[in-house]
């Protein structure tokens, strides 16, 4: 089978489309044939590596995907043979941890995410547990699928379930293209949140997240948005902010804070090191709330509010698989609103 991996940590040189042995399912499991993948950051992280990585190599790539069940395993019940599936591709191998048994499987001591710990959805066929399946809609593509799962669960983990956001808090969004960030602003409008603002690199990323529901939006190379934003509030400051970016942005996202605020985070796509100025958080009584992925019950609810409309993932292009390279160049370069999809069949 054909999946598109890299052998060895570094640049794109390092990702090419490899020859593998096709996988069969084992108790429990289905082996998927997958009709779309989604890229994400992460791919281009893992690529990258880090000190201390112990990655087997080589690795596919990619943590989003739907496709259709190709066989099954002893003690499959759920699915047949020919199912439309989307999947969430949060792994928990031990179900009887403490925090699975609590609803918390992303929490789980022995966890993995498809495309980071083990092999991703860039291939022709997967095994995937049965457990992570859901049966997709006919009126639900399979490239809309493989753009809500990771992104869309992320955002609702972080903003609903660990966030606690509620109706009429203010919401501060940093960032305005990513496929997080687009995901955030629906959720927030969703929930009833507002107002709402964006930071954002450009007119036209800041224009679709006024799109999506944004009700302010700031380009971060024309203001001080931290400054500005506690301007527009009345020197008050918001609610909850949403910051996956890191290095470049957490103080500020600090200082745009109410007394009593929160700041939510999924990721680092600027640095993961940086110093805090740590009056700002006991001097304002801050809350930093960090979050993996998801959830199984936040992974059903993310996907029912997609079958049903209320949530519709932004895909900025589809690229056949012959193309990939293409795809993750603008994902490296920054150059994306919303998600970029692989269809691999």
């Amino acid at each position: 089978m054909k999946a598109l991996a890299f052998d060895q940590h570094g640049g794109l040189e390092h990702v090419k489309i490899m020859d593998f042995p096709e996988p069969m399912p084992g108790p429990g499991e289905v082996l998927l044939a997958v009709h779309a993948a989604a890229l994400n950051r992460l791919d281009l992280w893992m690529l990258e590596g880090w000190p201390g990585l112990k990655l087997k190599l080589p690795h596919i790539m990619g943590s989003d995907g739907s496709g259709i069940v190709a066989a099954i395993g002893e003690n499959v019940s759920r699915f047949r043979v020919g199912d439309r599936v989307a999947v969430n591709p949060t792994i928990c191998n031990n179900p009887n941890d403490l925090n699975a048994r609590r609803g918390f499987d992303n929490m789980c001591d022995d966890f993995a995410i498809i495309g980071e710990h083990i092999d991703g959805f860039l291939t022709e066929y997967l095994i995937v547990p049965e457990r992570n399946l859901l049966v997709l809609p006919e009126h639900i593509s399979y490239e809309m699928a493989a753009a809500t799962s990771l992104v869309y669960v992320t955002a609702w983990h972080s903003l609903i379930t660990r966030g606690q956001l509620r109706a009429g808090e203010s919401v501060l969004i940093v960032g305005a293209g990513g496929g997080v960030n687009t995901a955030s602003i629906q959720i927030a409008r969703l929930a009833g949140a507002g107002p709402i603002f964006v930071v954002g690199s450009s007119a036209e990323k800041l224009a679709k997240a006024a799109e999506l529901g944004a009700d302010i939006t700031l380009n971060r190379h024309e203001v001080d948005w931290s400054r500005e934003v506690f301007k527009l509030t009345g020197r008050r400051g918001v609610d909850v902010v949403v910051d996956n970016v890191g290095m470049a942005t957490f103080n500020h996202s600090l200082r745009a804070l109410r007394r009593g605020g929160r700041l939510l985070t999924v990721g680092n796509s600027s640095g993961p090191r940086f110093e805090l100025d740590n009056r700002l958080i006991f001097g304002k009584h801050l809350t930093i709330i960090g979050s993996t992925m998801g959830s199984s019950a936040d992974f059903e609810t993310v996907m029912g509010l997609v079958f049903a409309g209320k949530l519709s993932p932004i895909i900025d292009t589809v690229y056949p698989m012959e193309e990939s390279l293409t795809a993750l160049k603008r994902l490296k370069d920054g150059d994306v609103i919303g998600k970029l999809v692989i269809n691999v069949r």
